[in-house]
């Protein structure tokens, strides 16, 4: 969202107040700073190991007071968070309309992503203005009963991101040996892995498949980096200490989330990604890397259609064939790494920015 607050600040008619709910504040911070925002209501909602319906009545409570004290003329929610839903659930109870961006994105199962394919259908019913990054995304809620005009496809606002921190990067010689010095361990192996992980679908039995599968990795391919950011969640953290980091594998190496300009560094150094993350589906095929997916479906299939992704589930022999057989076979590599503009140009948020100004001023008309 950090490119869409930006695009929205620039427009003089319009006035932008940022509500973040804290969850994860280390990570949340990171973000903030690097995109130089400010939040102007902070609900606090970090608690240790909390249950989703805990986090959902205390969050919908908290953002009533929120809107009550803004009175907001339009409320923007991003993708598939259950912040989002409860946040377009709390501004339908209080007759505010809610813009959706990253909308329409599905797999058709309710159980895959967990919570998460629910919290996008529930945020869809809700929503005023749903941004579609693709055709695909905007057919979806078509066939979902979405009326058409409501519908806007833009390009995801992740590639505006991507773009910007790209450009952040390239110029500026500073970040760049910071990078290099924090990470200079990539420069001994042929090729790095970079990994991340972290979907509830995966807790427990799944996460413990993708972990042996780390590690049997590691040993089969001892001149490739393996690289994991470590989610801060707890049921991530213990199966990934317990099982990789008590391997001790020389070429593994376990370091604690990164702010996003290193893990854009990150994902142009590395030869492949593997991950069960949502967004990196997007961004690593847009910088020609390719992705196995530790998930057995996958709600940004333009990617898989374009040969960029590979679905592996959580099931560890899956695992270790595709990333194998890309690290081993050389044009499968090629092929799977061709760069991908499937997800937008990097004009998504002005894009948004200018679809929510037409909105609020024919509303005020009206």
């Amino acid at each position: 969202m950090g490119p869409v607050v930006k695009a929205l600040q620039a427009l003089p008619q319009l006035q932008v107040k940022i509500c973040v709910t804290g969850q994860h504040r280390e990570m949340l911070d990171q973000v903030l700073d690097i995109f130089a925002i400010t939040a102007d209501d902070d609900l606090h909602i970090m608690e240790h190991d909390q249950s989703l319906v805990a986090l959902t009545a205390r969050m919908l409570l908290k953002m009533q007071a929120v809107i009550e004290e803004r009175r907001p003329a339009l409320i923007l929610v991003h993708g598939d968070t259950t912040t989002s839903m409860v946040a377009s659930l709390a501004s339908y109870y209080a007759g505010v309309p809610v813009g959706h961006v990253e909308a329409g994105l599905r797999t058709g199962n309710k159980q895959q992503p967990f919570p998460e394919e629910v919290n996008r259908r529930l945020t869809a019913v809700l929503a005023d203005l749903h941004f579609a990054p693709t055709e695909q995304a905007k057919n979806n809620l078509l066939r979902e009963g979405i009326a058409e005009q409501r519908i806007k496809v833009t390009g995801n606002t992740v590639i505006d991101a991507l773009y910007a921190m790209v450009r952040r990067i390239d110029g500026d010689l500073a970040l760049t040996a910071a990078f290099r010095s924090r990470f200079a361990m990539v420069d001994n192996y042929d090729k790095m892995v970079l990994i991340t992980g972290h979907r509830r679908e995966n807790f427990g039995q799944g996460f413990e498949n993708i972990c042996r599968a780390i590690v049997r990795l590691a040993d089969d391919h001892p001149a490739v980096v393996f690289i994991y950011p470590v989610h801060l969640n707890p049921r991530v953290r213990r199966p990934v200490e317990t099982i990789v980091g008590a391997a001790a594998r020389r070429n593994i190496f376990l370091v604690d989330p990164v702010d996003y300009v290193s893990f854009v560094a990150l994902l142009r150094r590395c030869s492949l990604v593997l991950t069960d993350s949502g967004g990196i589906q997007e961004e690593a095929p847009s910088l020609g890397k390719p992705v196995v997916v530790m998930r057995a479906t996958t709600e940004r299939p333009e990617a898989v259609r374009a040969g960029t992704v590979e679905l592996a589930g959580s099931d560890e022999e899956q695992i270790v064939y595709a990333v194998s057989r890309l690290l081993a076979d050389r044009v499968r590599y090629q092929r799977m790494s061709r760069v991908s503009t499937a997800y937008g140009d990097g004009q998504a948020a002005i894009r948004i920015a200018a679809h929510i100004s037409e909105f609020l001023q024919y509303h005020e008309e009206t």
